[in-house]
């Protein structure tokens, strides 16, 4: 089960790094394997989300995701993502890019760094609005009760997450110019361009994240009528009709699923430019990485860890949350990249903790029956 799932991810580490010898000698073999522990610590959270998600898909839509799911995510985000950005900011042609990520690699991570704080408001914009509308959700299972109970409450309020999100926007961009007046004046521009790009991050979250919403309760509507026709189907003897629904469900959420993995990629794109600033070993690092992290969410679809450890996708979206603040806070501070990677590894083993410390509980009271205070207890997760 492990080789199946994590197979191509071996190969791929194989021939990444024999490429990366190859192209650099062991130095650029040393800064390809830390790129892809670099991106996969990043990007641990995002498997624990991407499988809440891949659950729901079919074996072909899993395997689509691990294979042209892989292609846009190693080749789209780790490679071309960074020569657009440059291309844009630099308001150049694509393949005189490219010529200045061979040939004046200097240069390139310069554009890179000057077009941040339009990449971190649109990235954080994203990742924000997942955190708020998982958070303002009224759930059975709450892991700190104290916090989700409340904020359900107040969840019921329309469009709060949105208003919010916009508040934050509003904060960061004001910051960021009062910031940029006060040292000479010099990317009060930027300001314009954060607010847009977080807008833009925004509308895009509310379009793909809406469609991907609109068509999973269609597919639910649709397997209802499914279980019905079926039951219909043995009670006549005749067959039933096939789903259509189910591929365009499954679609919008592939498509869902890939805007998510670009906005967690922005930081691990960003922090590589702190390792290296050659862009094919960081397109090989980083693809490493990217290739573990889809490997690791099918397998945690595979053995159900999600259904066994109920708060380990509470510890997804708050780790979702802290990226989205760090990622607006880059916009004005910088922040070490470790930072970046050890908030969302703490939230998860925290969350995983908890679970396991709820089996346990619920194991327990199985033989000798708790009392209601003790299921709240259990049920809070703390």
């Amino acid at each position: 089960m492990l080789l199946k799932t994590f197979g191509w991810s071996f190969a791929v580490t194989a021939l990444g790094l024999v490429a990366a010898a190859f192209y650099g000698g062991w130095t650029a073999f040393g800064i390809v394997a830390i790129l892809a522990v670099l991106e996969i610590s990043l990007s641990f959270d995002n498997a624990v989300v991407n499988a809440g998600i891949l659950k729901k898909m079919n074996a072909f839509w899993q395997k689509i995701f691990l294979t042209i799911g892989v292609l846009i995510a190693v080749f789209g985000m780790r490679l071309i993502f960074p020569v657009v950005i440059v291309a844009m900011s630099a308001k150049i042609g694509p393949i005189d890019a490219v010529d200045l990520a061979l040939n004046d690699k200097d240069q390139y991570q310069q554009l890179v760094t000057d077009a941040h704080p339009s990449i971190a408001a649109f990235g954080g914009m994203f990742l924000l609005m997942i955190f708020l509308d998982f958070i303002f959700e009224d759930r059975d299972i709450q892991w700190l009760r104290w916090i989700e109970r409340p904020l359900a409450k107040l969840g019921k309020v329309d469009m709060l997450s949105v208003c919010i999100a916009l508040i934050v926007l509003l904060i960061t961009s004001m910051t960021f110019a009062v910031h940029a007046h006060q040292h000479g004046g010099g990317h009060v521009d930027k300001a314009q361009t954060v607010l847009i790009s977080g807008v833009a991050g925004l509308i895009t979250y509310m379009i793909v994240g809406g469609l991907s919403g609109y068509f999973e309760d269609k597919l639910e509507e649709e397997e209802e009528r499914e279980h019905e026709a079926e039951e219909e189907a043995e009670r006549t003897g005749k067959k039933k009709p096939a789903v259509v629904l189910a591929g365009q469900a499954a679609f919008f959420m592939f498509l869902y699923l890939e805007v998510l993995d670009a906005s967690f990629s922005f930081d691990g794109v960003i922090g590589a430019f702190a390792i290296t600033n050659d862009i094919v070993l960081m397109a090989l690092g980083l693809g490493i990485g990217a290739m573990y992290v889809r490997s690791l969410t099918v397998y945690l679809v595979r053995q159900g860890t999600l259904d066994d450890y109920v708060y380990l996708e509470h510890g997804a979206h708050y780790a979702i949350g802290a990226l989205a603040v760090i990622l607006l806070v880059t916009i004005q501070y910088e922040i070490h990249e470790v930072i970046t990677g050890l908030v969302g590894v703490l939230l998860i083993a925290w969350s995983f903790w908890s679970s396991v410390r709820r089996n346990k509980a619920l194991a327990e009271a199985e033989g000798k029956g708790p009392t209601s205070d003790e299921k709240a207890e259990v049920s809070s997760g703390v």
